[in-house]
């Protein structure tokens, strides 16, 4: 851990947060002058601060010890990019436009990636009046079974949770041009264009 570019963060995040030494250290029941001590780099956090200090500056604490927050370009929400993360341990879904940084239940989470469709997880699509219905055939029993189906167009996302013994079915609207995935719980993530 280099103290130098960690008191350098601690003290951008503060500033940014409009806040004094003092606040911070009010907040953290220590003296004004441990928090000097770390952004003049004299010294670094110690480890059981770590999760207070992040807290308060609300940022990962992975990256305190870097000193770093290594920011991203924009993308503009391209939804291209669509990134689907799932936690094993809860099963939350979350999406970013982008490659990010997420972690859920104490775990770093990795970015899914999508693989076509496959006769074990083949997702048929029909036009029914204004909507598409989707139907994939695969068990949906409590220990294997498709968790959602998403339809990603270049300008909005469509997600559908799915659970353990119902019918692996859904309807959507119609939209334009996209790709539908669909995530079984076992197997990763699935994909198909949608004309």
């Amino acid at each position: 851990m280099d103290c130098g570019k960690v008191g350098v963060l601690i003290s951008s995040l503060r500033k940014e947060k409009n806040m004094t030494q003092k606040d911070v250290a009010n907040k953290m029941n220590i003296s004004d002058k441990t928090i000097s001590k770390w952004e003049r780099g004299l010294g670094c956090p110690d480890v059981s601060l770590l999760g207070n200090l992040s807290k308060i500056l609300d940022v990962n604490i992975e990256r305190i010890l870097l000193g770093d927050l290594e920011q991203k370009d924009p993308d503009g929400g391209n939804m291209k990019r669509i990134k689907f993360y799932v936690c094993k341990t809860c099963t939350n879904i979350i999406t970013s436009t982008s490659e990010a940084e997420i972690s859920c239940c104490g775990r770093k989470l990795e970015g899914l990636i999508a693989k076509l469709e496959d006769e074990t997880h083949k997702i048929i699509v029909t036009d029914i009046e204004n909507d598409y219905y989707i139907a994939i055939k695969h068990e949906m029993s409590k220990k294997h079974y498709i968790s959602f189906v998403s339809y990603v167009a270049c300008d909005r996302v469509l997600l559908v949770k799915l659970y353990p013994q119902q019918n692996a079915e859904l309807r959507i609207p119609k939209m334009y041009d996209g790709n539908l995935y669909a995530y079984c719980n076992e197997h990763g993530l699935y994909k198909i264009k949608i004309k």
